[in-house]
């Protein structure tokens, strides 16, 4: 799997995608990440790459053209399954999603920086918009990792453990994992639950279900309450 990651802030991209799960996903050839840096297809003394909003106001935007001549070589090298922009507006990136974009072959990320992009490179190259959350981030940079880190985390191979992907916290019906604990069985005098400890795994798969629902069912009467 292949992922072109168009940016303003290359080396926020680069340090991450030398560590972890990524690195480790590319050293087993399971997926290739390639970071292009706008300042590389911008003109100019400064290559500059942004510049004010037509109509005032503050801020600034990231121009057109570097972004036209990035995404126009890419698509002359290959065809992608999906030319994602990470925008506030998008649709909610959620588990459902990372599954579905980890059948894809190739995948083009634009990470939006300052105000975000000029409309004219969503209209004309965009095919799916993505919100990791309603909240602000720096750059879309740091969405675009995560974009990235879910769905190489579910590539056959990519753990150590191949069940993990799918028994993770949002894979399962109620969206929470359910309480985990590890040895020693005791510690402070705080004592791991019994059933744990049991050996019954129908009683300790009934249990987890019932921690996790619980979970559940608190961050629902949370979320009503705000």
């Amino acid at each position: 799997m292949r992922f072109d990651i168009v940016s303003a802030n290359p080396k926020i991209l680069e340090e991450v995608l030398r560590h972890g799960l990524i690195s480790r996903a590319e050293g087993k050839a399971l997926v290739s990440t390639h970071v292009h840096s706008l300042r590389d297809y911008a003109e100019g003394r400064y290559r500059q790459i942004d510049d004010v909003p037509y109509g005032g106001g503050t801020g600034m935007v990231l121009k057109p053209e570097p972004l036209f001549r990035c995404i126009e070589e890419l698509l002359s090298q290959r065809e992608y399954d999906e030319v994602i922009y990470l925008s506030p507006q998008g649709a909610k990136y959620d588990q459902r999603k990372a599954n579905e974009l980890s059948l894809k072959d190739n995948l083009m990320l634009i990470c939006g920086h300052y105000k975000g992009i000029d409309e004219r490179v969503i209209r004309k190259f965009v095919t799916l918009e993505l919100s990791i959350g309603d909240y602000v981030l720096s750059c879309g940079d740091i969405a675009a990792l995560a974009v990235v880190d879910s769905v190489t985390r579910l590539l056959p191979g990519a753990l150590g453990d191949g069940e993990s992907a799918i028994t993770d916290s949002f894979q399962v019906e109620t969206g929470f994992d359910y309480p985990q604990y590890t040895r020693p069985a005791v510690y402070k005098r705080l004592k791991v639950p019994a059933v744990l400890l049991s050996g019954n795994h129908r009683e300790i798969a009934l249990w987890r279900e019932k921690k996790a629902k619980a979970k559940f069912r608190k961050a629902k009467r949370s979320n009503k309450e705000k």
